[in-house]
């Protein structure tokens, strides 16, 4: 373990967090003293938040507080060696989100930008920029968050505690982007029995409702050619007798892209492509989990679109598993 190590410093450099890194036990230990000087209150104090955390059963004594021996002077017996408590991470953590004050808030407002950071920069663009190491690290990392942030916050913290949720929630999705970076994405736990099929007709019917409920344009949903009547027929698309898009998701995937790429309308190409994707869905029944909910969010379906419609022809087949993958079975 490395002692006296600044874990953290404020921005006009007066307050800084000296802490014994743990790296074996992926964590560090601070003393109470060493908290106090953090956010700013006295000892008092600290020791009232980690009492009530230990009272409710937040987090285990056992397990997040530590005796290390450590040199302090004693007067004219000059230094001595005595065994001080340290409190690792997690405690620190749940004494920083309880406390209102300048410096916790400052502290708050560091760690959830470290946070968001290291999802927006740190996790891989590529996979030369992160190792699949730090990516695991992240995955652990939310996990401890999730136990240390629990109903227990006042509700200034709320904000950071919903962040965290969402974070974990997408978890799966960092898988996605795990694969899609190593090229080792794949398709599967797909729906292979379908309930309906799309026709020209059916899906114009479906625009025209579209254009009604929403009071669009003249030019909305306008075909410009018949590229629209070829991408209806493309999804069916077979070889050697096999389909090229087996199941619902793929060929839902599939009528995302074309509808998008293609432009066959006047107006409304993006619009129309993420609700004929809805609409298809909805009528082979995998819009919605068993329990009721969306298998793809609608900021999720907007960003895809939107990605979709910047891409280069030569990513189809990267973009149809994405989106695959974030409707499957496993959603």
């Amino acid at each position: 373990m490395n002692n006296d190590v600044v874990i953290y410093q404020s921005s006009d450099g007066l307050v800084k967090m000296e802490a014994i890194v743990d790296a074996s036990n992926e964590t560090i230990w601070a003393t109470q003293k060493a908290m106090a000087q953090l956010f700013g209150i006295d000892l008092s104090g600290v020791s009232k938040h980690i009492s009530n955390i230990y009272d409710i059963g937040e987090l285990d004594r056992d397990t997040t507080l530590a005796k290390f021996a450590t040199l302090v002077q004693s007067g004219f017996r000059g230094t001595i060696s005595k065994e001080i408590e340290y409190y690792n991470l997690d405690v620190i953590i749940a004494v920083g989100y309880r406390i209102n004050s300048v410096k916790a808030t400052a502290f708050r407002r560091w760690a959830t930008s470290v946070l968001k950071q290291y999802m927006l920069k740190g996790y891989a663009v590529n996979q030369n920029a992160v190792s699949e190491q730090k990516y695991e690290d992240l995955k652990r990392a939310l996990g401890l968050l999730e136990n240390v942030f629990g109903q227990n916050l006042i509700m200034a913290e709320q904000q950071a505690k919903e962040l965290f949720a969402v974070v974990k929630d997408y978890t799966y999705a960092l898988d996605t982007l795990d694969a899609y970076d190593y090229q080792s994405l794949e398709i599967s736990d797909t729906t292979l029995q379908e309930k309906f099929r799309a026709t020209y007709e059916s899906a114009m019917e479906a625009i025209r409702s579209l254009k009604e409920k929403f009071k669009e344009s003249q030019l909305f949903g306008v075909e410009k050619d018949k590229s629209f009547h070829s991408s209806i027929g493309q999804i069916y698309q077979t070889w050697d007798g096999q389909e090229l898009y087996p199941s619902v998701e793929e060929k839902a995937a599939m009528l995302l892209y074309l509808v998008v790429k293609n432009h066959s309308f006047i107006d409304g190409n993006k619009r129309i492509a993420a609700t004929l994707f809805l609409w298809f869905l909805q009528n082979n029944g995998i819009l919605y989990r068993p329990d009721g909910t969306k298998r793809i969010a609608d900021g999720t379906l907007v960003a895809l679109t939107l990605m979709i419609a910047e891409s280069r022809m030569d990513e189809m087949d990267i973009l149809v598993k994405v989106v695959v993958n974030l409707i499957n079975r496993k959603q």
